[in-house]
């Protein structure tokens, strides 16, 4: 039998919204106008239950006393480090998880098995500026792409040319022949959700190799995907297509770009000599890992929560996204320490292989587990462990009008922003499936300082902030488990 989902019609294809990354449409501000029209009127549909209002409040005194989800968050990023899919550090993260879930007493604790990519960095990550004749050189602070193809020992050397946009690229024709291109269009700084910054700015990163190899290029070099400038490379997922020559590629931090850029600039003829080391391995076995409160009327009808349990190798993933599974895990925990026995089943997911290739997420829509489920709803956290604002809701104006009228419940941890937007990598399968999703939205502006380098560590997380996130997840899914959708 095939597996069996909560569907739902889908009228909206958020994976437009005005609030995400993705790409933003005049019609898609009619939409959100017509949306907000639609559910101005928090109480339609007659006064949620006042009950609630005391569950709220129990679970964030319980959670604020305590912060587990910190504690947790510390153990997984000094025990596991970094968590590459296919890496010691992965493997080690689902026994870790699977034990957090065995210790809290969860149902059903199991190990979905998924095959995954296994991408290695390697020793060596050079980028040097060759001053010929002068009898110097400035090596730059870069680090290899996701997915990048090695140099090889010689490494791969050409004159640089600097672009902002791939229309730039290719009106240089064969300008760009044997060259390196330097992309380097940095993040619209006054855009207030930084998503949306990042959004207008990533292209480079995931289809700079493609585009640049077309033209000719022998390597590319792109401005790291931050606001913040400093001398800290970040790295992050790139492509490639059968069909156009494999070129190497590396993200340089923000402080070099603009170094370059300004010897660019001043006319200065820049040959860069860039050796990289990583290479792609054959794909290895994996696991998502899982553990739920069954249902105590509907236990096959199923609300997701999770985060991705992999990470990139660069710092001990904190905040992307150890914080996430943690606050899933934590959600659990705080329903069960309360004694809160949901109607419907909640499940927490630790998903592999978020960042270079979604198996975890695809894996566990289709797993032979969920033959006889039906899906309820999907919540994801993956934008940071910082201060909760709100839930992106990923579903049609009905389901949209019935979170609204939890508002209350949420503004006692200042998370009443409901609004509709982009749910999550993770449980996108689930989405287009029918499945409503549901996205933690927290304070963005500090993240892009931290994603995918070597500063995204535990000491970068405030442990009341990461809690409050666990809590509206908890509140989240418990309304959902005895109200439905």
């Amino acid at each position: 039998m095939a597996p069996v989902f909560g569907v739902r019609p889908q009228t909206i294809d958020f994976n437009d919204s005005i609030f995400g990354c993705r790409k933003r449409t005049i019609l898609g501000v009619f939409i959100l106008v017509v949306q907000l029209a639609v559910v101005a009127d928090p109480l339609q549909g007659g006064e949620p239950d006042a009950r609630y209002d005391s569950i709220a409040v129990r679970l964030i005194e319980t959670g604020l006393r305590t912060t587990e989800a910190y504690d947790m968050l510390k153990s997984l990023t000094a025990k596991a480090g970094h968590r590459l899919s296919g890496s010691e550090g992965a493997a080690a993260a689902v026994e870790l998880t699977r034990q957090m879930m065995k210790e809290r007493g969860f149902d059903r604790i199991h190990l979905e098995p998924v095959m995954v990519p296994r991408w290695v960095r390697g020793p060596r990550e050079e980028a040097i500026i060759v001053r010929e004749g002068e009898g110097g050189a400035d090596l730059l602070t870069v680090c290899a792409l996701g997915g990048s193809v090695g140099t090889g020992d010689g490494g791969v050397g050409g004159d640089v040319v600097e672009v902002r946009s791939f229309d730039q690229l290719h009106e240089l024709g064969q300008a760009a022949h044997g060259k390196i291109v330097f992309f380097n269009r940095p993040f619209d700084r006054a855009k207030l959700n930084t998503f949306e910054a990042y959004g207008g700015a990533v292209d480079q990163r995931s289809r700079g190799a493609i585009e640049a190899s077309k033209s000719g290029a022998v390597a590319v070099l792109v401005r790291s995907m931050t606001h913040a400038l400093d001398d800290v490379p970040h790295t992050g997922a790139m492509g490639y297509v059968d069909s156009v020559r494999k070129i190497p590629a590396a993200a340089i931090s923000t402080l070099d770009a603009d170094y370059l850029s300004n010897l660019l600039k001043s006319g200065t003829h820049v040959t860069v000599r860039l050796t990289l080391s990583c290479q792609t391995l054959p794909d290895v076995p994996s696991a998502n890992v899982v553990g739920e409160l069954t249902g105590t009327e509907f236990p096959n009808e199923v609300i997701v929560v999770g985060g991705h349990l992999d990470s990139w190798d660069k710092g001990t993933g904190a905040h992307d996204d150890g914080a996430g599974c943690v606050q899933a895990i934590e959600a659990l925990h705080l329903l069960k320490t309360l004694e809160l026995r949901p109607k419907r089943t909640i499940r927490a997911v630790m998903f592999m292989n978020e960042e270079n290739g979604v198996r975890g997420g695809k894996g566990y829509a289709v797993a032979p587990e969920r033959t006889g489920e039906i899906h309820v709803a999907g919540v994801e956290s993956d934008r940071g462990g910082f201060a909760p604002r709100g839930i992106a809701v990923q579903a049609d104006s009905t389901i949209l009008a019935k979170v609204v009228r939890w508002r209350s419940f949420f503004e006692k941890l200042n998370a009443g922003n409901i609004i509709p937007g982009y749910s999550g990598v993770d449980i996108s399968p689930l989405v287009e499936k029918g499945v409503p999703g549901f996205g933690l939205d927290v304070e963005n502006h500090r993240y892009f300082d931290y994603h995918h380098s070597d500063n995204d560590t535990i000491d970068k997380v405030n442990p009341r902030e990461l809690e409050l996130g666990a809590i509206v997840e908890a509140l989240l899914c418990y309304l959902i488990a005895e109200e439905g959708l």
